[in-house]
């Protein structure tokens, strides 16, 4: 599999993360953690935190019509595994977020930003995790 190197979308991508990130927290004192954003859309205790979780979700899902608005495309995305990979990969990630108190966005951009120590074994982890399958299907499985 060949990724092309995209310096410049990248780094707007991720300050439009980080912008969101610092937006949610300045405005309503709460972290960026998709995943903690969509399991509190599972509990109903509290109406007007459940609308504030449920327009996030339905912002980021907003994402690829605004910028196909914008631009008029979206990038082409291709994942080269079967759809079985996918949902158990999906379904071990979700097992590793439950465990580890949180996903990539909480950890890796508020966590790591608000200096704590959990969120940088996290995300040391999640990264060594990453290279060592990258480096297993690419090198040794040859996919």
């Amino acid at each position: 599999m060949v990724t092309d190197f995209t310096p410049l979308q990248s780094l707007g991508g991720g300050a439009l993360i980080g912008l969101a990130a610092v937006v949610l927290m300045a405005l309503h004192g709460r972290i960026l953690g998709a995943t903690g954003i969509l399991g509190g859309l599972l509990r109903f205790d509290d109406l007007a935190d459940w609308r504030l979780k449920a327009a996030l979700l339905v912002g980021m899902a907003m994402g690829p019509l605004v910028l196909l608005w914008l631009t008029g495309s979206v990038p082409v995305v291709d994942i080269p595994v079967s759809p079985l990979a996918i949902v158990l990969g999906g379904v071990v990630v979700g097992i590793g977020v439950s465990y580890g108190g949180g996903c990539t966005s909480g950890h890796g951009v508020c966590g790591n930003a608000r200096f704590s120590r959990r969120s940088l074994v996290a995300t040391v982890t999640f990264m060594a995790t990453a290279f060592a399958t990258v480096y297993v299907t690419r090198h040794l499985i040859g996919a």
